[in-house]
């Protein structure tokens, strides 16, 4: 049976390499065989098996989901049912926000005095508050919540400067082409773990995020068009450089130290 080297299936199917080498690291995808200067090659049977998770993906679904998915531990539809309901919770929060800005406008052209509880409907923080319960807890909801009403304005908007500076920087890193596993990379996933750490709620606050927590993070970061707007194109590089911080970290330290190899 014909195989194809990784370069070539990247340039087929236009999956980068790196991602390729990741989807192996996971075991989503392994290859057919691996040639003795360590080049992957992929037969048919594993083409099909990239067909299908790239469809998968592009339908929303996280690479855990996936996984179970391909190995026949989730029914594919329970998958897909619940990323419809993604979705529909997500048109809802839109169709609010279409909703509050026509009226904006619409007050404005009637010189109608602005009411802030339409204006800014579907703009506030707390739109994620089911979907952070039904992942992590109606814990996690409460003290993320009460931490950030307790902050004053300029304190939140010291605190979104930190968020896009960190954001920016993972961008400008993908650009450039680092790898996941170079020492920059691996600052900037520190840098991210600190950041995680500081916001109450997250599991396994104050210690620091559980590796099992900052995985599914970093899957959700390329699975949700939501989270993947905040790193320009450069998604897929934040979640492989927080996988490998993953699978460096040192047993037993809930810090998040990672090993030096």
């Amino acid at each position: 049976m014909a195989q194809r080297s990784i370069q070539d299936v990247a340039g087929i199917t236009g999956v980068t390499s790196r991602t390729l080498r990741h989807y192996d690291a996971i075991g989503l995808l392994p290859p057919t065989r691996v040639a003795a200067g360590g080049v992957r090659w992929y037969d048919d049977e594993a083409l099909v098996r990239l067909q299908r998770i790239l469809l998968l993906r592009a339908l929303g679904l996280g690479l855990p989901a996936i996984q179970q998915v391909l190995d026949g531990r989730r029914d594919d539809l329970a998958a897909l049912r619940i990323h419809a309901d993604a979705l529909r919770a997500e048109r809802d929060l839109l169709d609010r926000r279409i909703r509050a800005v026509e009226t904006t406008v619409r007050r404005r052209q009637r010189g109608e005095e602005l009411m802030a509880e339409e204006s800014f409907d579907g703009f506030d923080h707390r739109e994620y508050r089911e979907e952070v319960e039904a992942r992590w807890g109606s814990d996690a909801w409460r003290d993320s919540d009460a931490w950030w009403r307790s902050k004053s304005p300029a304190e939140r908007a010291e605190w979104q400067k930190r968020q896009r500076g960190l954001a920016a920087d993972w961008a400008d890193a993908a650009r450039r082409g680092l790898e996941p596993a170079s020492e920059e990379a691996q600052g900037l996933a520190r840098r991210h773990v600190d950041w995680l750490t500081a916001i109450p709620g997250t599991p396994g606050y104050p210690d620091g995020p559980s590796p099992r927590y900052l995985a599914g993070l970093a899957d959700m970061y390329v699975a949700d068009p939501r989270f993947a707007a905040n790193y320009d194109g450069g998604a897929e590089f934040v979640r492989d450089a927080l996988h490998v911080y993953v699978e460096r970290l040192q047993p037993g330290d809930p810090r998040g130290e990672v090993s030096a190899g």
